[in-house]
């Protein structure tokens, strides 16, 4: 039996209204000294809590075979109930302050991790991280159980794509397109190419004219590393307001230098980076468009291999690549896949290779 996750008090007095014993129940960041229960006392039996504020007398009221996991004093909350977004990330940073970027809440995380350690041994800070973690992807589990599996579609490409560049736009088009055909895109949420793909979803629904004008309000900060390349994309929020298309971002600490793109309605932002890399790969379950990338998407297009070919989540899914110049000269890795496919090393493998955005849209479409 689950336990039923309360990540609100909203959701804890619902269920109270229907009970005063809560049995089996898992309370995140819960500050229960907002309850008033004088009239109607609770219990709980069997029941997690995590990072809760509890009162004084708590005891009166929680049995013996509770576990309860006390607040732990980081710059990060080790139990978060939810996903980012970009008003939670970047709390703190405002387009019209100089230098407020460095003192937002993704920064000061940032400076943390940096000082205790990318590979940090001391046991509170691991276990801050870990548990942090182990909440973010709680919260991504939650979030996707709304969507069909194979209507999850994940972008690679490379994170010093320029916002100038041709490849930009098409991404952009790809994404704009299937998040307006209902499905939900994922990318590593960082800049380049992962931030065309968040661009795309955001702008859809949108005219072709308004997404060549977001287009050109990025430009006049090309790469992530301009100083007014997050300005300029929060510029672009606030003139193209929208709450009815998401898409999911799942950066990483361990590459902080790098923006994650506030474009991505929901963000999975993790510390091990291992688990984020293996976990895009997993969710993106109606398939993978390759655009042009270096070592990280190299390794991305093995590791889908793998899962491909031994049908790790039941079936193989749709390993599209953009770019036939790139991926057949500069990067010759689709004639080896092709080759190792044929010579049995590889089963399964659903392969394409378009220069056309519109043929990779149709490649995801027919198997979704």
């Amino acid at each position: 039996m689950n336990y039923k996750e309360i990540t609100t008090l909203d959701q804890f007095f619902e269920e109270g209204s229907k009970s005063h014993i809560f049995s089996h129940f898992a309370f995140q960041n819960i500050d229960f000294c907002q309850v008033d229960d004088t009239n109607r006392p609770f219990y709980f039996e069997d029941c997690i809590f995590l990072g809760c504020t509890l009162p004084e007398d708590y005891h009166r009221c929680i049995s013996g075979n509770c576990l309860i996991f006390p607040q732990i004093d980081m710059p990060y909350n080790p139990f978060r109930g939810s996903l980012y977004n970009a008003a939670s990330l970047y709390e703190g940073f405002s387009p019209e302050k100089a230098n407020s970027y460095e003192s937002c809440y993704d920064q000061r995380v940032y400076r943390h991790y940096k000082w205790t350690g990318e590979k940090a041994t001391d046991i509170k800070e691991t276990l801050a991280r870990t548990l942090h973690d182990h909440a973010m992807s709680d919260a991504l589990h939650d979030f996707l159980d709304a969507y069909d599996e194979k209507k999850i579609v994940g972008i690679m490409g490379g994170h010093g794509l320029l916002r100038t560049d041709d490849s930009f736009k098409q991404i952009v088009g790809i994404s704009k397109k299937l998040t307006e055909r209902g499905y939900l895109m994922v990318s590593g949420g960082g800049p380049g190419a992962m931030e065309a793909t968040h661009l795309g979803a955001w702008m859809a629904g949108r005219t072709d004219a308004e997404t060549e004008d977001a287009i050109a309000m990025l430009q006049t900060a090309p790469s992530f590393k301009d100083s007014e390349w997050i300005t300029t994309a929060f510029r672009v929020l606030g003139k193209y307001k929208q709450d009815k298309y998401y898409s999911l971002g799942v950066p990483t600490w361990l590459y902080g230098h790098e923006p994650a793109t506030p474009f991505a309605t929901h963000i999975a932002k993790y510390f091990d980076n291992s688990i984020r890399e293996d976990g895009i790969l997993t969710i993106a379950k109606g398939g993978i468009v390759y655009t042009p990338g270096s070592a990280g998407t190299l390794q991305e297009i093995f590791q889908d291999a793998v899962q491909n070919h031994y049908l790790s989540f039941g079936y193989a899914s749709p390993m599209a690549f953009l770019g036939t110049k790139f991926w057949t000269e500069e990067m010759p890795i689709y004639p080896l896949l092709q080759q190792l496919a044929k010579a049995g090393k590889y089963k399964n493998l659903l392969l394409s290779l378009n220069d056309d955005p519109d043929a990779v849209i149709n490649e995801i479409e027919k198997f979704g």
